[in-house]
């Protein structure tokens, strides 16, 4: 290939042209607020509508604060009904429209103030910097219990948690019901959302917060404006394991348990572990085989049966809470000296073997000289049995 030949374009560059107007002092992010004058097609043609129902307990709230949402909305053109039969806020374009997107920004107006916004923050989502986003986590745990629980972590203790999410994201946040109401700039809208939904999935909001602060910092440095800051970012461990990782760390376990015992002294196998953490006292539990039945297995009892046998049922609440206390700290126990046990096996000092002295050696010896017999004497011992046996028989016969 020659030098004069032309160097071989990438294809999705191919059909590119140069752009003078676009240069890197323009910021592609901004955005111009929409002006009456812009609008050069005039009055829309058609009226667009949205509404919304709110809860019964919002019905006082919005009747006191109704009069400045109508004040708000009339400056963009935007007319607003409050149905207190159905229960529905609506909102539709005039003839003093202007901005085809507002009736949009009216509508998740509306519907951030039925999730409990107050009327003063509802409004700036009117701005055009300004977005939303409702976001529902009522369906994605199943345990009620356990939801309360990582929506209020999400809040955090004293709001603390919910108030480092609004500065590191410039947000503002509203954790009501089985939604989070969610107010901010665009790209600020979706590190929310992925915090809210980590955390509905048992990843504590706190580490999502330590990488927002990081790359806050990071984003002062210009050096680092064009480089990776994965090095930078912490790398949180997953402590749920599948079940091929469980199996590889049991064994881990299990080889460094029997190289300490070995090594203590106590020779032990593989096997023996794992045929004693199978059943108690080093049996395996056998499957036994059922016998078929026709007939329904019998009805268990209730806990409410097996609290009045023990009489558990007549107690107190104070004498039941201290009963479960004391069984916790039993069982507490139990395992503490299970677990000290356990780290003392490694400290089991060998059985070490005494040397014989000189004096034990030969008495040794001299004993194992008497009692061997030279296989000489027992064939004559054996020759002179058989002729007395026979000088006998001779006897006899005389």
């Amino acid at each position: 290939m020659s030098d004069t030949e032309e160097q071989a374009v990438n294809k999705n560059k191919a059909h590119r042209k140069e752009k003078p107007w676009d240069t890197d002092d323009i910021d592609q992010w901004k955005v111009d607020p929409f002006v009456p004058t812009d609008n050069r097609a005039g009055a829309f043609t058609e009226e667009s509508s949205f509404a919304t129902l709110f809860p019964k307990y919002r019905e006082k709230y919005l009747r006191e604060v109704w009069s400045a949402v109508t004040k708000a909305l009339e400056s963009h053109g935007i007319a607003c009904t409050l149905d207190l039969v159905h229960g529905s806020m609506s909102v539709r374009t005039t003839r003093k429209t202007f901005d085809p997107y507002i009736i949009l920004k009216a509508r998740d107006m509306v519907k951030l103030m039925a999730r409990g916004v107050a009327v003063n923050q509802a409004v700036k989502v009117l701005q055009d910097d300004m977005a939303c986003d409702i976001i529902k986590i009522g369906s994605l745990v199943r345990n009620k219990e356990r939801f309360v629980k990582r929506r209020q972590r999400i809040i955090g203790p004293d709001g603390s948690t919910l108030k480092a999410i609004e500065l590191l994201t410039n947000c503002y946040v509203l954790v009501q019901g089985n939604t989070v109401s969610v107010m901010g700039p665009y790209k600020s809208l979706k590190e929310v959302r992925r915090i809210v939904l980590d955390c509905m999935k048992n990843i504590h909001p706190i580490y999502r917060i330590k990488e927002l602060m990081i790359r806050r910092e990071l984003a002062k440095d210009p050096k680092l404006a064009n480089e990776s800051w994965d090095r930078f970012l912490p790398q949180f461990r997953k402590r749920h394991l599948t079940t091929s990782q469980k199996t590889s760390r049991k064994n881990e376990r299990i080889d460094a348990l029997v190289e300490a015992r070995n090594a203590a002294g106590l020779p032990t196998t593989k096997e023996e572990i794992q045929r004693k953490e199978a059943g108690a006292d080093g049996k395996e539990k056998k499957a036994k085989k059922k016998v078929y039945t026709p007939f329904p297995p019998a009805q268990q009892p209730r806990k409410v049966d097996l609290q009045l046998e023990s009489g558990e049922y007549f107690l107190k609440a104070e004498e039941k809470e201290h009963r479960e206390e004391e069984k916790r700290k039993q069982k507490q126990a139990e395992t503490t000296e299970k677990r000290r046990q356990e780290r003392a096996e490694v400290y089991v000092p060998p059985v070490e073997e005494v040397a014989p002295t000189v004096e034990e050696k030969r008495k040794k010896k001299r004993k194992a000289d008497a009692t061997e017999v030279p296989q000489d004497a027992t064939e004559e011992k054996s020759t002179k049995k058989k002729r007395k046996k026979e000088k006998a028989i001779e006897a006899d016969e005389d």
